[in-house]
């Protein structure tokens, strides 16, 4: 079994660039940053930054394009590509990007107050790339209902 997974929090470094495909697709570029704090032996506090580029497709690239901005804070999760090509030089170039398939907004509305004591925050939503349609194979009798027995399961 393979997994490719990649989930972050962090940060938008520039708003999300809105393009279409010539064959209709909406795509979305950005960047996030996260960041890495610790303790180092001499007990100063050290930070580094890591920056990741995004890539989102169809109704996620749109929902991202309307309400992120820069500096927004989001959740992003989806799974790495990494592609290559050749410069104007012939010299083989690298990137490697997040293809997201879900989004959460984190933080509060640009403009938007904190909430004060006793009040609720507003709730986070979950904006879910769909997945493909993929059809399924029609039943024709009632395995699938069938209780599956433990001694049945051939390993």
């Amino acid at each position: 079994m393979d997994l490719n997974k990649a989930m972050i929090i962090g940060n938008l470094t520039r708003d999300p660039e809105i393009k279409t495909t010539p064959n209709g697709q909406t795509v979305a570029n950005f960047g996030v940053a996260t960041n890495l704090t610790w303790t180092d032996q001499s007990g100063q506090k050290q930070e580094k930054a890591e920056f990741h580029n995004i890539v989102a497709w169809r109704k996620l690239a749109e929902i991202m394009g309307q309400y992120l901005k820069k500096g927004s804070k989001v959740y992003i999760e989806g799974r790495l590509q990494t592609r290559s090509w050749e410069d104007q030089n012939s010299v083989k170039k690298y990137r490697t990007e997040i293809i997201a398939d879900n989004m959460i907004m984190l933080g509060s509305k640009p403009g938007a107050s904190a909430p004060s004591e006793g009040e609720q925050a507003a709730p986070k939503h979950d904006y879910a790339q769909p997945e493909p349609e993929v059809s399924k194979p029609v039943e024709t009798n009632n395995q699938a209902e069938e209780e599956i027995n433990v001694e049945d399961i051939p390993f």
